[in-house]
């Protein structure tokens, strides 16, 4: 098959011919369709991923249809359109048990501890856990978006965020992750807020229901309390940056709630917080990280009603061959909404 590959960390990814995968007994082979490049992909080539083995295939934004079924897998057939979430669960440890793949203890995740879907074919392990259906309706490009940013965005915001109706809520970084940050608590009936350095970020936020956008360059604590009378109630750091975790602790109102969605690896992994705001106004820190599948229809619920359209989100589409230099660039420039790798 077909695949992008890199052999050391920060050189050059390669579109090379490897061996095509064979499922697990409990796995699947899904044909992708179609996979998102994220700033994850981008730390993992940088070497900031202990769980990454060289020479690896990237890729955790997938969408496609099966290839190759398993022995033991119960509940798909060759053919059968579906996602995955990127952290895909053990089923057998404790937190699978209480219903939190999401925080799996010995966790699998496509483009890190595995190969993953900058490729023709990947393998999904415990697929009857994992892989998530896909509505008719939802193109491949739509649905690539869902397993990492979308969901991650709906996670943070639903479930740990309980965002509400008439609440503000500050999203700091309209990427693929904020986009979908700000289109899902418009939706919850919050206030939303985009921050971002880039106009054009800043102008679609506008426009999937942010009631208003702030140039990062400025003072972004001092205009996000101007707005709100006093500060965000939920506020979260869709980028992942000391500067944008910080800001968004600082912006909160009493009692406030900071969710960290956000990867800070590499020189950001142990950045100071604010800890005299945190204990004086007794503000809640959380982190999120992806969405369980059996999450998964409760999103789709709301994209089937019309209340979301994560379509509206998926920005440029590319071939394959173009995926090393777009994912040698994560860092230097994101395109406004998600890039896609959409033929192979």
């Amino acid at each position: 098959m077909k695949a992008v590959l890199f052999e050391k960390f920060q050189e050059a990814p390669k579109v090379v011919n490897v061996a095509d995968p064979s499922p697990e007994p409990h796995g699947v082979v899904l044909k992708v369709e179609a996979t998102g490049v994220c700033r994850s992909d981008w730390h993992g080539w940088m070497g900031h991923d202990s769980d990454i083995e060289l020479p690896h295939i990237p890729g955790h934004e997938l969408a496609g249809v099966v290839e190759a079924v398993g022995k033991d897998v119960k509940n798909w057939k060759v053919g059968d359109r579906v996602t995955v979430p990127f952290i895909c669960g053990c089923g057998s440890c404790s937190e699978c048990h209480a219903g939190h793949q999401q925080v799996c203890l010995h966790q699998e995740q496509p483009g890190f501890t595995h190969w993953g879907s900058f490729a023709e074919y990947v393998p999904i392990h415990q697929a009857d856990l994992n892989v998530v259906a896909l509505p008719e309706t939802m193109d491949f490009a739509t649905a690539a978006s869902l397993g990492c940013r979308f969901a991650t965005s709906f996670r943070a915001v639903i479930d740990q965020g309980k965002v509400s109706s008439g609440q503000w809520v500050a999203v700091h970084g309209c990427g693929g992750v904020g986009l979908s940050a700000v289109m899902i608590a418009g939706a919850a009936g919050a206030n939303v807020i985009g921050v971002d350095l880039d106009p054009a970020k800043l102008a679609l936020a506008k426009e999937l229901g942010a009631v208003a956008a702030i140039d990062g360059k400025g003072d972004v604590v001092e205009a996000i309390k101007e707005i709100t009378k006093g500060g965000a109630h939920v506020s979260l750091d869709a980028l992942g940056h000391p500067a944008t975790m910080t800001n968004s602790i600082l912006c909160l109102r009493p009692r406030g709630k900071h969710i960290q969605v956000g990867l800070m690896l590499g020189d950001h992994a142990a950045p100071a917080v604010p800890m005299p705001k945190i204990v004086g106004q007794e503000i809640e820190l959380l982190g999120s990280h992806g969405m369980q599948a059996h999450r998964y229809g409760a999103m789709l619920d709301m994209v089937e009603s019309g209340k979301l359209n994560p379509a509206r989100l998926v920005g440029d589409k590319i071939s394959i061959d173009a995926a090393p230099e777009a994912l040698m660039n994560m860092d230097k420039f994101q395109s406004v909404g998600a890039t896609v790798i959409t033929s192979f």
